[in-house]
């Protein structure tokens, strides 16, 4: 792939505040939907801010070498809710929250001192990329089910609705189109364009629906926007401080003992090395789309670090144990932008934006059926990604075949064990089993080299 912008390069001031929002806009939606799903008073804003953070701690320990924004984990809602579950307040649910996440980011320390002392030859041998390309295909096909339902629903009433499929329609359209037709810069930013055009078009559409009194015809919700000055304009209409976790987490610390932060143990540790197997995934895709390998310069164990490090750091202000983006792979696909500098820009960008209140509330005012329009190309992206690495593989040998076959069936169908509080995802089902399959019909070495050969 062709980048227009390299790892080491950077955009003029300009170019670079845009391409930043861009990511923004990438990562946003699930970023701020944690918190939301959570509930419990945590606060959109600074998961937003601990998402900035997190990004920036990563980006320090990996030398500026990986283009990935860390975003909020949703493999981590399980954990987090019972954080909460379990505590005796909810100000020590939040303490439970940065004592997890905090145990999930040893997990990363703990796995990144291994690689650092035993290589990570280990990593390629046990997923080569029969295994890897798969997995990555099944992280963006298990999102599908998430972009077509969001496509489907109307903001506004929460129900599906026809109108709602258009203006979805219409930004994953303008999506592609600039992608692929436009000039230079357009093509650097389409998703900016695309989610303006399906905004745009769910406004007109909003306006038509109030006016006539049709409830179908109103997609977007604009209470968020409204609320800034429904006490009048003040200081909090344009500036607010975010919720931090920490805050309201040293007021409950008092209240947790070594029976609650045991159960938080068990909630947050098995997850962590889930997590692990979707972190090289991510990276084995990232290094495909920038031609260098991530696991080798800066290292595994710098990447491991970094998204260990940035969890704990982005939890203690935003309550979220972050994880790198497969939206944020996939915008860097798409837009063939894979400078690092962006995503120094999108992480300030992020810690800014959740200060300013108009922002925030502008984009939580988007309507979900237009981001699912716009995921569907980012999720596409990502499973494509996957394929293509599987592309040169030698299908005659029936091992790759049964491989391959394992976990697409099993990642599509959504297979999924839960043991007590702890779920392991269908991704990480999907790759354990694909692992497990690969070993067991591993074969002679001429069939090995064959599997492996690009």
């Amino acid at each position: 792939m062709k980048l227009v912008y390299n790892v080491e390069d950077k955009p003029s001031r300009n170019h670079l505040i845009v391409f930043a929002f861009q990511q923004v806009l990438a990562i946003m939606a699930a970023t701020i939907a944690v918190p939301m799903i959570i509930g419990n008073g945590m606060d959109s804003s600074a998961a937003l801010f601990g998402a900035g953070v997190g990004t920036l701690v990563y980006v320090l320990f990996t030398q500026k070498k990986s283009p990935v924004f860390l975003g909020s984990s949703f493999a981590f809602i399980g954990s987090m809710s019972a954080a909460f579950a379990g505590a005796v307040s909810v100000q020590a649910g939040y303490t439970g929250l940065i004592i997890g996440a905090t145990f999930a980011g040893l997990v990363y320390v703990v796995l990144a001192l291994m690689v650092r002392a035993v290589g990570v030859h280990w990593v390629n041998r046990l997923m080569p990329p029969v295994v890897i390309g798969p997995t990555v295909a099944i992280i963006g096909l298990s999102l599908a089910g998430n972009a077509v339902g969001d496509l489907q629903t109307s903001s506004l009433t929460g129900e599906p609705t026809q109108w709602a499929v258009l203006c979805g329609l219409i930004a994953l359209l303008t999506t592609m189109i600039v992608s692929t037709y436009g000039k230079t810069n357009a093509k650097l930013i389409p998703f900016i364009l695309g989610i303006l055009a399906g905004y745009i078009a769910a406004a007109i559409l909003t306006f038509i629906g109030t006016s006539t009194g049709n409830t179908a015809m109103q997609i977007i919700n604009f209470a968020p926007v409204t609320a800034l000055w429904e006490n009048g304009v003040t200081l909090s209409t344009f500036f607010s401080v975010p919720k931090f976790t920490f805050l309201t987490a040293a007021k409950g610390f008092s209240e947790i003992d070594a029976g609650y932060i045991g159960t938080i143990a068990v909630a947050y540790i098995p997850v962590a090395f889930v997590v692990f197997a979707e972190h090289i995934a991510d990276h084995k895709n990232i290094s495909t789309i920038i031609e260098r390998d991530l696991l080798d310069d800066p290292g595994l164990h710098r990447t491991l670090l970094g998204d260990g490090v940035g969890s704990i750091v982005g939890a203690f202000f935003g309550g979220c144990a972050n994880t790198t983006y497969g939206e944020s792979v996939a915008c860097v696909a798409i837009t063939k932008n894979a400078s690092v500098a962006t995503i120094i820009m999108a992480a300030f960008e992020c810690i800014i934006i959740s200060f300013l209140a108009p922002f925030v509330a502008f984009i939580s005012s988007i309507p979900s059926c237009v981001m699912g329009g716009v995921c569907m190309a980012l999720y596409g992206f990502i499973a494509v990604s996957g394929l293509k690495m599987i592309q040169r593989l030698d299908f005659e040998l029936n091992r790759n075949v049964f491989v391959v076959s394992t976990i697409l069936i099993s990642g599509i169908g959504g297979l999924s064990l839960t043991f007590g509080k702890i779920t392991i995802t269908s991704v990480a089902c999907a790759l354990i089993l694909g692992i497990l399959v690969n070993t067991i019909l591993r074969g002679d070495e001429d069939a090995k080299d064959r599997q492996n050969k690009y």
